[in-house]
């Protein structure tokens, strides 16, 4: 068995992959490993990658090069989405030692037996069908919240998207075991969990016992955690009594992530999305009717194949006119082994990146319009650990970022602020006005 080595992770992508690193580390420390920060001199090196985009993927080649400089010798491990969908690609890289799989990435720490490093990778990695079971995982220590995964794989057959493929069926933990990681988590002081999935309402799916609302209901009674945030949901998942729910609950805070893709209906037949655009306008017509002062997220796809300049006209002017705070807008970028890649016409580099570039700049607008509605006014903050010279942040309820100054005694507490002009970052600074662990 080793023992006293360091190991050191750099997590790639979603919060469901930081939940999924946190717990591997951990199972690694049970087994005698001592985790060090990525830049440091390690022994051992643990990429938990993403493969959304091209981006991620050439992400994780530059982050190989990058641990070869600073030890030649440490033992590489790359899991994942991109190890599942091109495991042999990535053991091709040199320094790569190890490649494991969906089935086989939670079974690091008996695997890992031996740090001589092989002249080329290992690959551990079977069908995606071999996935189909529950790991649960949980994020802690990193942060000042926690990422609380309840939910993996998915059903939907979104024609852009490699994640099925990746991460199997959608399958979900039993509520006993949500609500027991719940607990643990209050007792190691964590004030905040969002939870987490790859189609995270798609909770229960594959079960008879509950659904994705009756969880809610459940954690809403959990002593000890003030907040919860769910991390997305598809706007066909997100029914009226979810809003109404978190409208009046102790504990989930008014801040929905809800997925939109495209504005046009046209598109998002091609996408193979399970909704049309009136429905989506009408859940967050729905959401702002039970809580006005409620955060909105949008996810945006640019430049997907077919996407005339009136088709993308047709998303800018949607979104414009719709309620929201703010958007994570993604360029289309070809996956292999998806149906998108049949579809024509192939929409320029250049143009893409246009289209991306009026988006971001929308989004903006849209996040200051959505804060400055609610400067002079007074929320809670729960603020983070991290320090910033004599700065720290938090965010609301809502989840507006705000700065004060530095305080020890105010790390991870949930602190009353008045709201103020921004700063040069654009999160408000925010003048405290008194602790109190409530919403």
């Amino acid at each position: 068995m080793i023992t006293d080595k360091k190991i050191a992770y750099h997590t790639l992508g979603c919060k469901l992959n930081f939940s999924e690193t946190s717990a591997i580390a951990r199972k690694m420390q049970e087994r005698g490993f001592h985790t060090v920060e990525f830049d440091q001199f390690s022994d051992v090196y643990v990429i938990n990658t993403c493969s959304v985009t091209e981006q991620a993927d050439a992400k994780c080649r530059n982050i190989v090069r990058k641990v070869m400089k600073i030890n030649p010798d440490a033992y590489v491990v790359v899991i994942g989405c991109y190890a599942q969908l091109k495991p042999k690609e990535i053991a091709s890289i040199k320094g790569v030692d190890l490649v494991l799989g969906a089935a086989e990435k939670f079974k690091l720490p008996e695997i890992i037996t031996d740090l001589t490093k092989n002249p080329c990778g290992q690959v551990l990695a079977s069908e995606v069908s071999n996935a189909n079971f529950f790991v649960d995982a949980y994020s802690v220590g990193d942060r000042t919240r926690s990422f609380l995964k309840i939910q993996d794989g998915c059903d939907y057959k979104c024609s852009y998207c490699t994640i099925p493929l990746a991460r199997g069926k959608s399958r979900s933990d039993t509520p006993d075991n949500i609500l027991k990681n719940a607990r643990d988590l209050a007792e190691k002081g964590v004030k905040e969990i969002v939870l987490t999935g790859v189609n995270t309402g798609d909770y229960g799916s594959d079960r008879t016992d509950k659904d994705f609302y009756d969880i809610v209901q459940m954690l809403d009674e959990v002593e000890g955690i003030e907040r919860f945030r769910i991390s997305s949901i598809e706007p066909n998942l997100l029914t009226d009594e979810i809003i109404e729910f978190v409208a009046k609950s102790k504990r989930f805070m008014p801040h929905f992530h809800i997925p939109l893709q495209s504005g046009s209906n046209k598109i998002l037949g091609l996408m193979q999305r399970r909704y049309q655009r009136e429905l989506y306008k009408d859940r967050v017509e729905k959401v702002k009717q039970e809580m006005p002062h409620a955060c909105i997220g949008v996810d945006v796809i640019v430049g997907f194949p077919s996407e005339s300049e009136a088709d993308f006209l047709e998303t800018y002017n949607f979104i414009r006119d719709l309620d929201i705070s703010y958007m994570h807008v993604f360029t289309y970028s070809e996956r292999q082994n998806t149906k998108a890649l049949d579809i024509e016409p192939v929409v320029p580099m250049p143009v893409r990146n246009e289209r991306n570039l009026m988006l971001r700049n929308l989004s903006e607008k849209k996040k200051q319009a959505f804060y400055d509605t609610f400067i002079g006014t007074e929320r809670f903050a729960l603020m983070e650990q991290e320090q910033h010279g004599d700065i720290m942040h938090g965010f609301t309820d809502n989840y507006i970022k705000i700065s004060i100054p530095y305080d020890a005694e105010m790390v991870n507490q949930i602190v009353r602020v008045q709201l103020q002009e921004p700063d040069l970052e654009g999160n408000l600074t925010a003048l405290p006005i008194v602790c109190a662990a409530s919403k």
